[in-house]
């Protein structure tokens, strides 16, 4: 579920950009995603209304919320390299390349977790790496170049940012005799976009307002709200699997990346984007390479 709502996403992001600012848009996504989650905030605080339930956010000092500040750091660097490469590249190069971050988790996961690969992870790992290759030589007949562009290098490091991120989620949501740092997930989700809606509230006034009559004009769309309505529902149904006993963030993170199909549909039906049977046979690599970590994990 979490998977089909991040490839809605995806979308609606890529039509929130279309000839828009970006960091308005990304303001007004932390802002909107803030005020689904202030009432659970305000709710568990001062009533016992959500005691018991999902929903309940837990309350800490600075010695929980420094974890979270970070994660919003990690989260924001990647949000703003991925939007502005978002902007500038279709939506089937974006998506395929996103789809990779289950293989950098994979390898964040065996180096800082101590896990090891077998042969299907192996495979999986070969897989997504030709398919990267591949995708970049179908893209040059769009007149992209994946080695000089860089909204190409933005949307890569938007993805190597993301997997950080997934790996730091396991270790803020694994308990403490596991290493973790045993945090409540609500809290998490809810204090991340707080903080980084006065991050980019900053950003907003200090870097895009003295210059905004000089760059791309903003102008409100409604797929604006939808970005935030979507993400934070996948991010809520992310974070419940990542909380349940024995959740393996190399699996988790493989599934949520299947999103790259509702995303690349979008991409071929409603924004018509070119070379698509280059790029399907790309994806099918990707997917393939998902499938064999899935086996290898099991």
């Amino acid at each position: 579920m979490s998977a089909a709502l991040l490839g809605c996403y995806d979308s609606f992001k890529k039509e929130a950009l279309k000839e828009n600012a970006v960091i308005p848009v990304l303001f007004l996504n932390t802002l909107f995603s803030s005020l689904i989650f202030l009432p659970f905030i305000l709710l568990s605080y001062y009533t016992h209304v959500l005691d018991g339930s999902d929903f309940l956010v837990a309350s800490g000092g600075w010695e929980v919320h420094r974890f979270i500040l970070l994660k919003s750091l990690i989260v924001l660097s990647s949000w703003l390299l991925g939007y502005f490469g978002m902007k500038h590249l279709p939506l089937t190069i974006v998506g395929p390349i996103n789809a990779t971050r289950p293989v950098m988790v994979l390898i964040g996961a065996l180096l800082f977790f101590g896990e090891r690969l077998n042969l299907w992870q192996w495979v999986g790992v070969t897989l997504a790496i030709i398919s990267f290759f591949m995708l970049s030589r179908s893209s040059k007949k769009e007149g992209i170049d994946f080695k000089r562009d860089q909204w190409i290098w933005m949307i890569v490091g938007a993805a190597v940012t993301g997997a950080i991120s997934g790996l730091y989620d396991k270790y803020l949501m694994a308990p403490v005799g596991e290493g973790g740092v045993g945090l409540d997930r609500m809290m998490v989700q809810s204090w991340y976009n707080i903080y980084q809606c006065f991050m980019m509230g900053a950003m907003l006034l200090l870097l895009w307002w003295p210059t905004h009559k000089k760059t791309t004009p903003y102008h409100w769309k409604w797929s604006i709200l939808g970005v935030s309505i979507f993400l934070s529902t996948a991010d809520f149904l992310y974070f419940y699997s990542l909380s349940l006993p024995d959740a393996m963030i190399s699996i988790v993170s493989m599934i949520r990346r299947g999103s790259v199909i509702v995303s690349f549909l979008f991409g071929a039906s409603l924004f018509h984007e070119k070379n698509l049977k280059a790029k399907a046979f790309d994806l099918v690599l990707v997917l393939l390479g998902m499938i064999f970590l899935y086996i290898g994990s099991n």
